[in-house]
């Protein structure tokens, strides 16, 4: 972190097993302390979002353009979590 960067205090929900490794890799000095490693871990993220969004663009200039509505329609129907269809539940033999 640089001195004098400007910074915000947040809270961020972890499962316990997370908290857990990130306060083993502390311990053992593999990190400064836990808010130094999701410092890094975000800056992380971010960077590789970015990178997937460079290369998205670059593939859509090489293939015509944005997605039109229908293509987009098509991919988000695809991409998108799907809610598992309950099965309806059966009754216990007798």
């Amino acid at each position: 972190m640089v001195i004098g960067m400007a910074t915000k205090k947040i809270t961020v929900t972890l499962d316990d097993g997370q908290v857990a490794e990130i306060r083993a890799l502390v311990g053992a000095g593999q990190a400064a302390n836990v808010s130094a490693f999701v410092q890094h871990a975000v800056g992380v993220a971010l960077h590789d979002a970015a990178g997937w969004k460079e290369m998205l663009e670059d593939g859509l200039r090489q293939t015509g353009g944005a997605l039109t509505k229908k293509e987009r329609a098509w991919a988000d129907a695809l991409l998108s979590p799907r809610e598992r269809k309950r099965s309806p539940k059966k009754g216990k033999a007798a």
